[in-house]
C-alpha cells in the first residue's frame, strides 16, 4: 500500500465530445462530374493520404455521408440531381466546391453550365485550381474539420477560399 492511487476524470460537454467525432470522422459523399474528379481520387492515394484525416471513406450513398465534394463541370440539367443527392444528405452537412468550373463556370460561358454551383447549394469550402491539386483538397477537408470542431454547423454561410 505503498503507491497512493489517485482517481483523476476530465469533463466535456456532449456537444463538444460530439463535434470532436464528427470532426474525425468526415464522410465524403464524391459528385466527381468531369475532369476534376482525378485529382479528387488522387487524394486517397498513400502520396496525400486522405485517411490521416478520417475521410477515406468515400461513400457513394448520400444517407451515409456529411461531406459533399462536388467536382467538375456543373449543368442546369445536372444541377437537379446534384441538389436532389444534396437534399438527400443528413444534417449536418458540408459542401467543398472543388475547381473553377464548379465554383465559377470556368472557362464555360455557355447557357447550360451552371455559373457557380452557390446558385443552388450552400458551399462552405471553395477549392480554386483548374483542376486543383490534391493537397488543395485536403486543405479544404482542414477547413471543413475547423468549422466542425467549432460547431459551426447551422452557421455555416461563412465562406472559404483556398487558393493554389
Amino acid at each position: 500500500m505503498g503507491i497512493e492511487e489517485r482517481e483523476s476524470f476530465f469533463t466535456t460537454t456532449i456537444d463538444s465530445l460530439v463535434s470532436w467525432a464528427r470532426k474525425n470522422s468526415l464522410w465524403p459523399m464524391p459528385m466527381g462530374i468531369s475532369c476534376c474528379a482525378i485529382e479528387m481520387m488522387a487524394s486517397a492515394d498513400p502520396r496525400f493520404d486522405i485517411s490521416r484525416f478520417g475521410s477515406e471513406v468515400m461513400r457513394f450513398s448520400p444517407r451515409q455521408s456529411d461531406l459533399m465534394i462536388v467536382a467538375g463541370t456543373v449543368t442546369y440539367k445536372m444541377s437537379h440531381v446534384v441538389r436532389k443527392i444534396y437534399d438527400q444528405m443528413p444534417e449536418p452537412k458540408w459542401v467543398i466546391a472543388m475547381g473553377a468550373c464548379t465554383s465559377t463556370g470556368g472557362m464555360y460561358r455557355t447557357y447550360s453550365v451552371v455559373q457557380g454551383i452557390d446558385q443552388f447549394l450552400p458551399v462552405d469550402v471553395y477549392v480554386a485550381g483548374c483542376p486543383p491539386r490534391p493537397d488543395n483538397l485536403l486543405n479544404a477537408l482542414l477547413e471543413i474539420q475547423k468549422k466542425v470542431k467549432n460547431g459551426n454547423q447551422k452557421s455555416k454561410r461563412e465562406k472559404i477560399y483556398i487558393a493554389e
